[in-house]
């Protein structure tokens, strides 16, 4: 047991060492890091502050398939590395046996026929490795990473499954606003069709004017049917995500843009992306490959394994347990490889191989999500430009249709120009709401870029979406 204990303590894996990270120290475009916080402290709540948004992520995080299936994957790896560790300790049985046996006469040594009886009753030994050269610890410690691994991916989806289920619902705030407007152009152009009827049936303008307008109103129209269906296709997203039926009845009206989020500093070090839940799943995958190495050299060398047993047994049942009935038995065996045609060689070379490719996997891991910020603090710079430039467009926009219909109204021009400056005015009315989208959207997206609220088991309870110990026959306790 002391070579066992003092065998366990070896590993053969490579050192654990974190490679220099492969992007920038700082982000661009963002702002210095003193007015930067930490991200623990921005639960979800905190930062999606409308109540109908708060509602539906809360109702995702119950409800959404794609995080029951993350939370099954952990399961698995779980019992997966349930089942290595075990690997680790001697698997005892109690073993009873009883048996009877008839020998002919011309095999039997008296040249009688014998019947001869056996009954044993002990503990067994089943064949436990002694791990001197860590190989069964280094499979141990694979399993684990991996359910680490899987662990941090869980994490990854619900976190994705919120800035999902967000951008959903400003896109449906957005088409519900730009649906508001075209509704109410509509009706305006409708009103100014009728008066344009009754000036063509008192012969005040021509009817080429009249048709002119009801292209107008005919437009509105055609893009309140789009933005209809559009909105539907929204909804129909959103329901899929929540994973349950919801209320999504349209928002009338402007909304607020200090309604929906709240505020995030991202003038942080790119080194806080370590925290990122996909990076963390990855840098385990990692360790799994080194651990798996660590397997694959040890398989080089002897392997010991003991198998035993001591009970007592007896030609009579009830003999079992008298004086000199002990009966025990100890068959200790070593392996070792001398030639298996390069198999182990093979099997240690395509575990460095994988673990390169865990290596690239982790690097290009970090440079997506230094990407994946750097995109959005370029769209919160530059989308807020773009706002700013849209508002004052309309406001000129506005001020062109008006001074174009007095020209009309005062014979200054054709109705031809009044048309095109409606038909501008309504095209920049929607790009302003689109683009206020847009920017939430950037927003929402920084806050998952730089890993927001990785706590997601403080989120929701696993038992909201997990079978219950007593279905599963088992505990629900984390192995250790």
């Amino acid at each position: 047991m002391a070579l066992f204990a003092l065998g366990g303590c070896m590993s053969m894996a490579p050192s654990d060492e974190r490679r220099p990270m492969p992007v920038a120290a700082t982000y661009p475009d963002a702002v210095p890091p003193s007015l930067g916080q930490p991200l623990a402290a921005q639960g979800w709540r905190h930062y999606f502050v409308d109540p109908r948004l708060q509602a539906l992520i809360a109702q995702a995080l119950e409800n959404n398939r794609d995080l029951r299936i993350a939370v099954s994957r952990v399961e698995e790896t779980r019992a997966t590395y349930g089942i290595q560790r075990a690997e680790q300790f001697p698997g005892i049985s109690a073993v009873a046996e009883g048996s009877r046996t008839r020998v002919p006469a011309d095999l039997s040594a008296t040249g009688k026929p014998m019947i001869s009886d056996k009954f044993q009753v002990g503990l067994g030994l089943t064949a436990w490795e002694l791990d001197f050269w860590g190989r069964v610890r280094s499979l141990k410690d694979a399993a684990l990473e991996n359910y680490l691994a899987a662990n941090s991916t869980r994490h990854a989806v619900a976190l994705s499954m919120i800035t999902q289920v967000a951008n959903r619902y400003l896109a449906l705030r957005e088409l519900d606003e730009r649906l508001a407007l075209a509704r109410k152009t509509s009706a305006s152009r409708s009103e100014s069709l009728r008066i344009f009827r009754r000036r063509v049936e008192v012969g005040s303008t021509s009817r080429l004017d009249m048709t002119q307008v009801e292209a107008l109103w005919l437009q509105a129209k055609a893009l309140s049917a789009e933005l209809e269906q559009a909105r539907a296709v929204q909804a129909n997203a959103l329901t899929l995500l929540v994973g349950a039926p919801t209320s999504l009845v349209p928002v009338p009206g402007y909304f607020d843009d200090a309604g929906v989020l709240g505020e995030l500093h991202a003038g942080l070090p790119s080194g806080l992306l370590l925290e990122r839940p996909d990076i963390v799943a990855a840098e385990h995958q990692l360790k799994a490959a080194n651990a798996n190495i660590g397997a694959a050299r040890a398989a080089f060398f002897p392997r010991i394994t003991l198998i035993g047993s001591y009970g007592t047994a007896s030609a009579e049942l009830d003999g079992l347990f008298k004086n000199g009935s002990a009966a025990w038995s100890f068959a200790p065996s070593i392996t070792l490889p001398l030639f298996d045609g390069w198999r182990n060689r093979s099997n240690l070379d395509l575990s460095w191989a994988r673990r390169n490719t865990a290596v690239a996997q982790y690097e290009k891991a970090i440079q997506s999500a230094f990407r994946d910020v750097a995109d959005a603090l370029a769209g919160r710079k530059w989308l807020g430009e773009q706002v700013q430039i849209l508002h004052a467009t309309v406001g000129v926009q506005a001020e062109r249709a008006r001074l174009a219909k007095l020209r009309y109204d005062n014979g200054a021009a054709a109705f031809l120009e009044v048309l095109d400056a409606q038909r501008d005015l309504l095209t920049v009315q929607q790009q302003v709401v689109q683009a206020r989208r847009a920017l939430l959207s950037s927003r929402v997206n920084l806050y998952a870029a730089l890993g927001s609220d990785t706590d997601v088991s403080a989120m929701v309870p696993d038992t909201a979406y997990q079978s219950s110990p007593k279905e599963r026959g088992g505990s629900n306790d984390i192995l250790p």
